[in-house]
């Protein structure tokens, strides 16, 4: 690899680590081609990304942002999962990680926050974005519908009431 492409992979880890809202480092030692391959359908299924970069530039492009601490994680062969929506990567990850006891995540950061491997398993048992949408949906229809059930009750009661007292006149 020459200086020009050194250069271009720095620049686009650089964007990466930029715009992602958490990253999760992870050694993948270990691993066929086959098992990777599947970990990126698996990330990206999810909506989230994986890169493996050489640690030197990974951590040159680091400076300046705010993943900076996860520098140190950056020994030995290590991926890269990263995902704007907070609770993605970590999920796809520690799911893969059940599987494959050779890939080892090692920690991430979310925003200028460290992570360590608890605090990757604590996102990942979080509820997605979409979930939280869908809960928040259910919470803000429910008190629409028990209006509604409410409103039309009385009516409802009087009606019954008014068919118990026919019925009662027919039987007398």
């Amino acid at each position: 690899m020459d200086r020009a492409e050194k250069k271009v992979v720095v620049e686009s880890l650089n964007e990466v680590f930029k715009t992602s809202s958490v990253v999760v480092v992870a050694h993948y030692s270990g691993l066929t081609v086959a098992q990777l391959q599947n970990l990126r359908k698996q990330m990206k299924k999810a909506g989230a990304s994986v890169k493996v970069a050489k640690n030197r530039l990974a951590k040159i492009a680091l400076e300046g942002t705010d993943a900076a601490t996860i520098a140190p994680l950056l020994k030995g062969p290590t991926l890269i999962a990263y995902s704007g929506d907070p609770v993605a990567a970590p999920k796809a990850a520690l799911d893969f990680a059940k599987a494959h006891d050779k890939f080892v995540i090692l920690g991430g950061a979310m925003g200028k926050t460290a992570l360590s491997v608890d605090g990757v398993k604590a996102l990942a048992t979080l509820p997605s974005l979409d979930e939280l949408r869908a809960r928040l949906v259910g919470v803000l229809s429910a008190p629409a519908t028990k209006f509604a059930q409410l409103s039309k009750e009385p009516s409802a009661k009087m009606a019954r009431l008014l068919k118990a007292y026919a019925e009662k006149r027919e039987a007398a």
